[in-house]
Parts: C-alpha cells; structure tokens; sequence
C-alpha cells in the first residue's frame, strides 16, 4: 500500500504543486547537505535524488556529508547559507527532536528552512529478546508496572529515533523501563539479540529478519497502520496508544528565505523523481518507502512533531549527552 495511503496526519500531504512558469536556475553547482554520515537514511535519499536532479536542472547536484553532533553541524551550515537554491539539505525528524535535546540550538528546525517537501518514511518495529516473557503489548505494559524499571531496552544513543519512541510509549502506557544507550545501532542489536536487553525500537527492514529466524519477537508496529513486511503485528494505536505514530519521515529543505519559485521547482521535481517505479525498488531495498508532499504539508509537519517530542523529551526528563 502506497506509503501517503497509510497516513491520514495531513490531507495536504498527497498533493502536488502545480508546475510553475518557465525558471532558468542558477548557473552553479547545487549542494546537498546531509547532516550524517555515508550509508544512513538521509544519505541514501540525497543520493538517488541527487544523482536524477542534475539533468532536470542542466547543473550539477553533489551530496555533502557533514556529519556531527547528531546532525546539528550539517543543519547549522544551512540554516545559515544563502538562499539561492544552491544548498539544500536531505534530513530526518531528528532535526526537531534536537530542538528540544540541546541547549542554544544554533539554529531552528521550523523558522529557519524553507521545507520543499517528504521523501520517504522509514517504519519502527517495537521487538523484544525471544526470552522476554511479555508476548504482546499488553503483557508488557502488565510486566512493567508490576515491576518498574526492571525491563530493560536499548537504542543507539540517547535522545535518537529509537529512545524518543520507547519514552513516548513509556509515556502514554504509564511505564518505567530502563533504558540502556549504546554508541551506535550495532552493538545495540547484537545485545539485544544476546539477552542482555530485552527490548529495542528497530527499523522494520532490520527486524524483520530477525523476526522470521525466530532471533527477535515483535510485540508492535509503530506505524499508524500494519505493515505490509509483518501483516499480523498489531500497531501500538491498536494497542490503544492513541497518537502512537513513532515512523520516522525523511525531507528536503533549503535555509529560509529561498524565492518561491526555486522551491516550487525543486518540489515539482523531487514529486517526479520519488513518484517513480525506481524509487519505489531502490527505497524498498533500503527499508524506506518514498514519499511527497507540497512544502506547506512538510512544514505542518515539522510543526506538529517539533511541540510533539518536545512533550516527551520534557515529561521524561532527557538531555543529550
């Protein structure tokens, strides 16, 4: 099922902006950004982006990885570059889940960029170590409060996708895990697969394998809808956490600013571009399912998830490290 069929958060979220006047864009190199290393999410959406953009624009469209400080380096850069249409930036919700992590963020996730639209959405399945007694949410939700803070669960590091999703769940359940960071996914895994944690938010992609070996166990999708790579695992909303979309979205921006004109060319084409049967088999391979919208969407979007974890990151006390 398409992945904007799965979402009802924003009805503006299918469209398509109509294609505008002729624009001849600028005779320079255009830049993207990605505020993470080679190999991740945003890095592998710049990259099939970039590499069908530069013939639409007749320039060349390089991908720049300045990676650090959870992304922040990379995002400052943009935030503070000249609104051209010439530096871009391919991101995740980490960018609004830094807003609230980090004391005098250099720049703003919502006034500073000019949103130009989705890319992809990357879903969070909730597992568990086969171990682990709790067979369904709500076995675990019985286990931790007869026993708070005794069930342990694990993430890449403090303050990431995967820790926020736990604490919102900790959140509207009414529990107290103990939450187990670790520098990285790789190592949180191979604990997780060991026993020595017993729960862990990871992309479908990654569990699923897991899951069909009999390694891992799923207790519940985080997506507002069931998966199509494990049909039979109830949702966390099913579960009755009203709201509990944890899926990760993925975009392009440009810093504030950016002439109209450049941004309603660059949404047209990204709409082509990730629309198409090769996105979809590239994305696929990848556990990212491509996406679009117009720039006023993305930005509700933005909005939405900015007041949303600030919420959870306040209720549950954390701080990056």
């Amino acid at each position: 099922m398409p992945a904007m069929h799965r979402r009802s958060l924003l009805p503006l979220v299918a469209g398509v902006l109509a294609a505008p006047a002729a624009f001849a864009w600028p005779d320079q190199p255009v830049r993207i950004v990605v505020p993470f290393t080679p190999g991740t999410g945003p890095d592998i959406v710049a990259r099939f982006v970039a590499e069908r953009l530069s013939p639409r624009l007749g320039q060349p469209v390089v991908v720049d990885n300045v990676a650090g400080a959870s992304g922040n380096i990379g995002s400052q850069q943009v935030a503070r570059a000249k609104p051209d249409g010439l530096t871009l930036m391919s991101s995740v919700n980490t960018l609004v889940m830094n807003a609230s992590l980090f004391k005098n963020l250099p720049y703003d996730p919502v006034s500073d960029f000019a949103p130009i639209g989705l890319t992809a959405w990357g879903s969070l399945m909730l597992v568990a170590n086969p171990a682990q007694a709790p067979n369904t949410f709500a076995e675990l939700v019985a286990a931790a409060k007869a026993s708070p803070r005794k069930l342990t669960y694990g993430s890449p590091g403090v303050g990431t996708p995967h820790h926020l999703s736990m604490a919102l769940v900790e959140q509207a359940s009414g529990i107290e895990l103990l939450h187990v960071p670790y520098k990285g996914t790789a190592g949180a895994v191979q604990d997780l697969l060991g026993g020595q944690i017993g729960y862990m938010f990871l992309p479908v992609h990654v569990s699923a394998q897991h899951i069909r070996a009999g390694k891992l166990k799923a207790i519940a999708a985080g997506s507002p809808r069931r998966l199509p790579q494990l049909p039979d695992v109830p949702t966390l909303i099913e579960a009755g956490l009203v709201g509990a979309d944890v899926d990760m979205w993925y975009g392009l921006f440009a810093p504030k600013g950016t002439p109209a004109p450049l941004v309603e060319r660059l949404n047209r084409e990204a709409v082509d571009i990730l629309g198409s049967a090769e996105a979809k088999a590239a994305f696929d391979a990848q556990g990212l399912v491509p996406a679009t919208s117009t720039p006023d969407a993305l930005e509700a979007i933005v909005v939405r998830d900015r007041k949303r974890w600030a919420e959870v990151v306040a209720s549950r006390g954390i701080a990056a490290e």
